[in-house]
């Protein structure tokens, strides 16, 4: 889990120098005289950066294919909709496989995607934000996967319909899902098995019938 930890915090290192020199290339290529050196040095440094991020793909791969249960547990962890081998790489590498983790309360809070009313002043009820205080590359790794879950999935979808009628903001309906998401990787790691679309139906069902009963 430290070499996934490792590795993947290379990589994200790696993408976000190229974003950035992906950038300073376009604003080169907007001057009215750009200057033709340093377009070729940009160009080269994405290249390179592009040649890394590949390599340390192709450790990660080799890595996992070493220990028959960290195979397994990303086998079950990509068969949530979103994720794939990336994420959840970076979902075990940064939580050491759930090791401290006890919950799925934990889990959100340890990630920072916990919902926490923002106070100033004398005000006693103020504005509900994301802590943002966890870890941020767990946080960050749960952005895109929910944006495929929101387009593709009918759970997460309504999830993030449900949020946006809530409160009008989308950002915020997409990080419910996020934390949605978040959780289900740990549950079906608990529980080694593979995801269940109609896992969080049947969770309200059991409510209900306890009600009932």
């Amino acid at each position: 889990y430290k070499q996934l930890q490792q590795l993947t915090r290379e990589r994200g290192q790696i993408v976000d120098e190229r974003t950035i020199v992906k950038n300073q290339l376009h604003a080169e290529n907007a001057e009215a005289k750009p200057n033709k050196q340093s377009i070729s040095r940009a160009k080269k440094r994405i290249e390179m950066l592009t040649k890394q991020e590949k390599e340390i793909k192709k450790e990660l791969a080799e890595l996992i294919k070493t220990d028959e249960h960290l195979q397994f547990a990303i086998f079950i962890i990509c068969t949530i909709p979103g994720i794939g081998m990336l994420t959840a790489a970076i979902i075990l590498g940064e939580t050491n496989g759930f090791e401290l983790i006890r919950n799925v309360k934990q889990l959100t809070s340890y990630a920072g995607l916990d919902v926490r009313e923002k106070q100033s002043g004398t005000s006693i009820k103020g504005k509900a934000t994301i802590s943002k205080r966890g870890n941020k590359y767990l946080r960050k790794a749960m952005h895109f996967p929910a944006l495929t879950a929101i387009r593709y999935t009918d759970r997460y979808k309504a999830i993030f319909a449900r949020g946006v009628s809530k409160h009008g903001i989308k950002m915020k309906a997409v990080v419910a899902v996020q934390r949605k998401i978040l959780e289900m990787s740990y549950i079906v790691f608990k529980k080694s098995e593979k995801f269940d679309k109609d896992y969080f139906e049947n969770q309200i069902k059991k409510v209900e019938e306890l009600k009932m009963a």
